[in-house]
């Protein structure tokens, strides 16, 4: 079983709170009620927070924000994930052109992350802001798998059947089918689901409470729920219409691995077949040019 420290976890989900929330500041009476915490360990630690500068207090309404120390860890990250800085234009320049909402994902072993945010969100993304956390199970993060090698692929599967309970044949067949697809054709196509749907209630629910513990749980039966719905479009007939969800493209650099993905969302309601190959065309053309002046064979000054 994998090692797990209670106090980190409780400084975890004031940050969490807080980065979910950047425009608001929290009081400790507040703080302790959303996060289930005794007031005497929270306001420790967040005495301690302010002291090193992860976090600021108001001297009047003694509320807490994020503080210049997390600041500066950020732009350390940032500093680690510099194709950020050549994404943010791009998909700034897409929403205008395209009038849909954009994303940007990345993925660690355990899960993906919503890095940043474009223009109009997407429901389920409104509901938790930047960091959202979805399980690297299939059928999530299929655009990051379908590019990845076997190993990955195969691990990816595995925890599928795993969060199941026992191997599915037509699960795993439905699943090696739909990355076929998005790698044949170069991006993912997600369709609107009822677990889309319960999981944004569940996001706006917890959002007033807030629980890292109910937020993974609510992300798990997400995935889970996901096994048993239509939720990649294999095939697309430009003259059909689809309730889409997402449009996903990968984002290769030096290693030829996906770093990140950039995400279409807020479609609105069901969009033709030739649109979504519109939107993930362009998404494409973004999404090469990214890579280029990443791996140094483009400079901004050649952008128009």
């Amino acid at each position: 079983m994998a090692l797990f420290s209670q106090p980190t976890a409780r400084a975890l989900a004031i940050l969490d709170l807080l980065m979910a929330n950047p425009h608001q500041a929290f009081g400790l009476t507040e703080m302790t009620r959303r996060l289930n915490l005794n007031k005497a360990t929270c306001h420790a630690i967040l005495t301690t927070m302010a002291n090193y500068g992860f976090l600021v207090q108001h001297p009047k309404t003694k509320a807490y924000r994020l503080g210049p120390s997390i600041i500066a860890a950020g732009n350390a990250a940032f500093a680690q994930f510099p194709v950020l800085e050549y994404a943010r234009p791009e998909l700034e320049s897409l929403q205008q052109d395209l009038d849909v909402g954009f994303a940007v994902t990345g993925r660690s072993k355990q899960h993906m992350v919503l890095l940043a945010l474009y223009g109009k969100a997407q429901p389920l993304i409104d509901s938790f802001q930047l960091g959202l956390r979805l399980p690297n199970t299939a059928p999530v993060a299929a655009c990051f798998t379908a590019f990845s090698p076997a190993k990955h692929l195969e691990a990816w599967l595995t925890r599928a059947h795993e969060s199941r309970g026992e191997y599915n044949e037509k699960l795993d067949q439905k699943l090696r089918v739909a990355l076929i697809s998005i790698r044949a054709r170069g991006y993912e196509v997600t369709l609107k689901t009822r677990a889309e749907a319960e999981l944004t209630r569940e996001l706006a629910r917890i959002h007033s409470s807030w629980s890292l513990t109910e937020l993974e749980d609510a992300a798990n039966r997400y995935q889970h729920d996901l096994c048993d719905e239509y939720f990649h479009l294999d095939r697309i007939d430009p003259k059909a219409r689809y309730d889409v969800s997402t449009i996903s493209v990968p984002v290769f650099v030096d290693n030829k691995l996906p770093v990140m993905c950039f995400v279409a969302g807020s479609v609105g309601g069901p969009v033709s077949g030739a649109r979504i190959e519109e939107i993930a065309g362009r998404m494409k053309q973004s999404a090469d040019r990214v890579t280029a002046l990443a791996e140094g064979r483009e400079s901004l000054s050649a952008e128009p």
